[in-house]
């Protein structure tokens, strides 16, 4: 399932440079996250009854066009691949004009709440997955 949230850019947001700053781009991406996790049935507290967590390992960004102040930006997420405690959410930014801002993917870990280590993922979660698609 890919999901979207929409945003319009806030003067907090910007840099000196008179452009979002590079930082802002993974919040937006983080909101969409949030956003595609509650679509999908899995919200926070779905995973705290679960003893699940997920943490971001790495982030692969590619900043492709400046986004200014007021634009419309439209975020979306969708899910790439999984492996057995891994998995990977894919994100674009487009701005109101249909230009690609930025894309990412990231890599995210799901963890024991109370061990803090990696465990596999819930099936709760692997039923978002397309099954071709394990991650590396």
């Amino acid at each position: 399932m890919k999901t979207h949230i929409e945003i319009e850019v806030r003067p907090t947001e910007i840099d000196a440079m008179g452009h979002v700053n590079n930082a802002k781009y993974l919040e937006y991406m983080e909101w969409s996250r949030e956003d595609w996790y509650n679509k999908v049935g899995l919200p926070f507290d779905v995973f705290t009854e679960m003893n699940v967590g997920t943490v971001s390992v790495n982030i692969n960004i590619n900043y492709r066009k400046e986004a200014k102040l007021g634009q419309h930006l439209t975020i979306s997420t969708e899910p790439l691949r999984k492996g057995k405690t891994s998995f990977v959410l894919k994100h674009e930014i487009y701005n109101q004009d249909g230009e690609l801002v930025a894309d990412a993917q990231v890599v995210s870990v799901t963890i024991d709440l109370g061990t803090r280590k990696s465990v596999l993922l819930p099936d709760a979660l692997q039923t978002h997955f397309p099954e071709c698609c394990q991650a590396t």
